[in-house]
């Protein structure tokens, strides 16, 4: 048989991935992911005790509203890297919005606030732990995303880990602020998104080894 029938024979009824069961494996595995990083986070911290006054506050909601929004674009860009084909020009449009609204939203808060008061807004109590917390709490969800990365057909190998490990620390960012009591934007724009790129570095790292096909 020659080369060129074994490829157009390997290659007949083959496709892109269809999007929907792209999509709906990342949400299997978000949702899986999701509920490890919570049970993660009730073995080893605990839910803020104001929390029901924190859900009062608007803050609360920016920085939700940041890393939720991180993970929506990182799912965006995870899709697109699974799929042999698809554009991905709009990648770095839907992943930098968040952070570049999130930084707008720091900007005004340290030119506002005294300058005796701006290095506690950008450090907060707890910035040597943040970082590392929410890329433990990202773990669960970097498992069950790669696992599924890995079954779809990602030619960019590299590119692809990010985006599973920005989708991973977005999430793990999400249930992390239910215990973080730090509602500054400077120290949400900053320490939070170091610990959403913590597993992204990490992803793309693996990329190569884990999801070549």
């Amino acid at each position: 048989m020659k080369t060129e029938d074994l490829i157009t024979m390997l290659a007949t009824g083959a496709g892109p991935v269809e999007q929907a069961t792209a999509t709906q494996r990342y949400a299997l595995a978000i949702g899986w992911g999701a509920a490890g990083a919570t049970l993660l986070m009730f073995m080893l911290l605990q839910v803020r005790n104001d929390l029901g006054q924190a859900l009062l506050l608007p803050m609360f909601w920016v920085k939700v509203g940041f890393v939720a929004s991180l993970a929506a674009g990182s799912l965006f860009a995870a899709l697109r890297l699974s799929r042999p084909g698809a554009e991905t020009r709009w990648v770095p449009v839907v992943l930098s919005l968040p952070v570049l609204g999130i930084w707008a939203v720091a900007a005004f808060t340290l030119i506002e606030a005294e300058p005796i008061e701006r290095s506690k807004l950008f450090f907060g109590d707890t910035w040597k732990s943040c970082p590392l917390l929410i890329a433990l709490l990202s773990v669960p969800v970097f498992v069950a995303v790669l696992r599924s990365m890995k079954d779809l057909a990602p030619t960019r190998p590299r590119l692809a880990g990010f985006a599973a490990g920005l989708l991973s620390g977005s999430v793990a960012a999400v249930v992390y602020s239910l215990h973080c009591p730090e509602m500054g934007a400077p120290f949400v724009g900053f320490w939070y998104l170091l610990g959403t790129l913590i597993p992204a570095g990490v992803g793309a790292l693996l990329g190569n080894s884990v999801l070549r096909w």
